[in-house]
């Protein structure tokens, strides 16, 4: 995932990583009525303030998201990265769907069992292009991660360099700062307004990381720090209802991101580098399944024992299972399954390339000759100069 040229693994944003799943998985356990049947404030006076805030995990991923997959469209084909993403998102949410499909058809208790033509279509991935509902809610974010790995692509056509990424931010936030006013629906699709700055900022600090740090990134960085705080109230009203933009102060949200973008930023500099604890490894490794089956099968289990159990000892025990859980989808499915997918695009890949007709050369003219000059002999003519490309 995230490495250095050198070889040393970021195992900071491994940690920050899992650190972001566990504020979206808290979020969902303690701050929201579903998996309890009445508001939690009553059962986690104290916990519930913090928590409600948690779903601002997802724009920390977004954060690390713009960074990590800066690093890894550098020096790749758009067809190797197709093969990374796809063997690197698919088992594992397979796995997580079909899981989520089958506890829910089994114990429709929090969440509604959804048809197997919703489930079919989820399968793909892309049910967000055609207004499919989701089989989880938390698998929205997953078609805007694909929206971004398509900017990355085009890209990518046009070569990943210093320049064309310094390009791709200033368009990009131009884009996304018009589409609120221009309301056009492809430009807002991709443009993502809400979350654009959290993806750009990431390749901002990518490139200090790959590079140096200089003036015109921090620019990028602070301004698009700046851009993130006008979607707070929307986001708020989103993951906690209309009544939640004038009932909860929004310092802690804006506070949350400020810390978020200063420790990438550190990570950037080089200031972790030394943190090399394997457990930060395992930890990174843990999140995406983690993300995607906790929502629907932690509230299914919170649901079905919350009069037995109290409800601290359910929530950890819960998230203790999910974790477990994710840890075994890793080792069982997504390592060995993701490592024949990979194996087995890439031979599709090589075999399209062998398929595909090379470009034929046209036929280079002979120079007229042209009769030396009266009084020159013809091996003294003097060549004119050229002027090359290199030199423009």
């Amino acid at each position: 995932m995230a490495e250095r040229r050198s070889g040393n693994r970021l195992a900071t944003l491994d940690g920050l990583r899992l650190l972001a799943a566990l504020m979206v998985v808290f979020y969902h356990y303690i701050a929201l009525a579903r998996p309890w049947g009445h508001g939690p404030d009553t059962i986690f006076p104290t916990a519930h303030l913090a928590a409600q805030y948690g779903w601002l995990g997802v724009e920390v991923f977004f954060l690390i998201s713009g960074f990590v997959i800066c690093m890894s469209v550098w020096g790749r084909t758009v067809g190797e990265f197709a093969v990374s993403r796809v063997s690197r998102l698919f088992p594992a949410y397979w796995a997580g769907l079909l899981l989520t499909t089958v506890v829910v058809k089994i114990w429709p208790e929090a969440a509604s069992p959804r048809s197997w033509g919703t489930v079919i279509t989820n399968l793909t991935m892309l049910q967000g292009g055609d207004d499919t509902p989701d089989v989880d809610p938390v698998y929205w974010t997953l078609f805007v991660e694909l929206k971004f790995y398509l900017i990355m692509a085009v890209v990518m056509l046009f070569g990943v360099t210093y320049r064309n990424c310094l390009i791709l931010c200033g368009v990009w936030t131009a884009a996304a700062a018009l589409a609120p006013v221009l309301k056009t629906p492809l430009l807002t699709a991709f443009a993502m307004p809400q979350y654009a700055p959290f993806f750009i900022a990431g390749i901002a600090f990518y490139l200090m990381y790959r590079h140096r740090s200089n003036a015109v990134l921090w620019a990028i960085v602070i301004l698009q720090l700046l851009l993130a705080q006008r979607y707070i109230d929307y986001r708020l009203a989103v993951n906690l209802g209309k009544d939640a933009v004038d009932a909860l102060p929004t310092w802690p949200a804006r506070l949350i991101i400020i810390t978020a973008f200063a420790l990438i930023g550190a990570i950037a500099l080089g200031a972790f580098d030394r943190i090399q604890w394997k457990w930060l490894t395992t930890a990174g490794a843990l999140t995406y399944p983690l993300y995607l089956i906790h929502l629907n099968i932690g509230m299914t289990l919170i649901h079905h024992y919350r009069n037995s159990v109290p409800a601290p000892v359910l929530v950890t025990s819960v998230t203790a299972l999910m974790l477990v859980a994710a840890w075994l989808i890793h080792r069982l499915i997504e390592r060995p399954f993701g490592k024949w997918l990979r194996a087995t695009m890439r031979r599709g890949i090589d075999d399209v390339r062998r398929h595909v007709t090379p470009r034929r050369k046209p036929a280079q003219r002979s120079a007229p000759h042209t009769p030396a000059a009266p009084g020159t002999a013809e091996g003294d003519r003097t060549p004119s100069p050229t002027r090359t490309f290199e030199s423009v």
